[in-house]
């Protein structure tokens, strides 16, 4: 049986500002589909960071309204 491992994701602005925490919990292995509500936000661009275990990886994201 796969192990949960602790998985984050979270948004960042331009100056490096978390602006959201979308997941902040134990997860076990596999596909999952977050909607993630930005209507807080302004247009621009912001990076979003997916953590899980020793595993980590930073994306751009361009925000349009």
């Amino acid at each position: 049986m796969l192990q949960a491992t602790h998985v984050q994701l979270k948004v960042y602005d331009i100056l490096g500002k978390e602006v959201a925490t979308i997941v902040n919990k134990n997860q076990k292995p596999g596909k999952y589909e977050i909607e993630f509500n930005a209507a807080l936000l302004s247009s621009g661009t912001y990076f979003y960071q997916l953590k899980a275990g020793s595993y980590t990886n930073t994306r751009k994201m361009i925000l349009l309204r």
